[in-house]
């Protein structure tokens, strides 16, 4: 790899809970594929998680290891990722102080993500502000490392315009040569980041309890497709079912390897013949082929700790360096930098 012509990549996960098949396939495997042709940051943002999990700091700290111990299991590299703890970064507060100065309230009320997230909390005007201003946060968190790329899913595409018009805003009060910060590319994946949940309401989250974890056994796994949703008016084997909405085969699409077999299983279910407890079998069979070797990983980095915590504290090291010289720059172009 190229040190001099590689992109750089800011990613990360909010530490609320062990991490599931939907972050498997919404990030977690690209990650593992772009630490080869990429410089790749990956943070564990407890902060962000602390925004509306103020009260239960005890869940945001030990949701940290686990997190860690997902991305790791799933293949993630300490040698050619750099896997830091957010709140650790100091420089990260305080850029993000800055950039409060350059965003209204106004705006921050009508960033969709923003909006949709507060319903679903319950949140009005008694959101907390740092919630409400936690895109300001985030761009803060991006900036600071200077990625070329970001991996997003569709929902969290306004929080990279927020970044960018934070960017221009910076730069036109601000002006430096070269400019202290560049706009960023968001990276949508494949399926989104929007893996449905196995109930078919919305996309999979350990909130909702309707999401296969990276830590479940076989059993749990076969429990939980057994429940998956398929066609409701499917009721009889000979009777022709509906392969849209089928999570099953939304499922099967995605992580089943061999796609004839499963286009052909569409077909046939589409005809009538085909039972869902046959389909779920295999289906069961193919998730515990993908998550057991993560399982097993996890297993291993869960019983030595300290391994995992030298890895966090090494990486939170060399973030801690990039975030700081940012700084630096930011602070030189406002003209605040009194002692250097």
């Amino acid at each position: 790899m190229d040190k001099d012509n590689v992109q750089t990549i800011l990613t990360g996960d909010r530490p609320t809970g062990k991490l599931h098949l939907g972050h498997l396939v919404g990030s977690l495997k690209n990650r593992v594929e772009l630490q080869d042709s990429h410089k790749q940051f990956v943070m564990i943002a407890d902060v962000q998680a602390l925004t509306d999990n103020a009260d239960n700091p005890e869940k945001v700290r030990s949701s940290v290891f686990e997190v860690a111990v997902d991305n790791l299991a799933a293949g993630l590299n300490p040698q050619k990722s750099t896997l830091f703890i957010q709140s650790e970064i100091t420089a990260l507060p305080e850029l993000f102080t800055y950039f409060l100065n350059l965003v209204t309230l106004a705006r921050l009320k009508r960033n969709p993500t923003v909006k949709n997230e507060m319903k679903e909390k319950g949140f009005d005007e008694d959101v907390p502000a740092g919630f409400l201003a936690y895109p300001v946060s985030q761009a803060a968190d991006i900036l600071a490392f200077k990625p070329t790329l970001v991996p997003v899913g569709e929902d969290q595409l306004p929080m990279i315009e927020q970044t960018n018009e934070i960017v221009e805003k910076f730069n036109r009060l601000y002006p430096s040569e070269p400019p202290v910060f560049n706009k960023v590319k968001a990276m949508v994946p494949e399926h989104g980041a929007r893996l449905p949940g196995i109930d078919g309401k919305g996309k999979a989250s350990k909130s909702l309890g309707n999401a296969i974890l990276l830590s479940d056994s076989n059993e749990e796994i076969e429990e939980k497709v057994m429940k998956m949703y398929t066609d409701p008016e499917h009721i009889n084997v000979d009777q022709p079912g509906k392969v849209e909405g089928n999570v099953v085969f939304t499922y099967l699409d995605i992580f089943d390897p061999n796609k004839d077999q499963v286009a052909q299983l569409k077909e046939q279910y589409q005809k009538g013949g085909l039972g869902d407890v046959e389909l779920k079998k295999r289906l069961t069979k193919v998730l515990q082929d993908v998550i057991e070797p993560i399982r097993e990983k996890r297993e291993y980095l869960s019983k030595n700790p300290d391994e995992v915590m030298k890895i966090l504290e090494k990486g939170t090291e060399e973030a801690q360096k990039v975030a700081q010289k940012t700084l630096e720059e930011a602070k030189a172009a406002m003209k605040i930098n009194y002692f250097t």
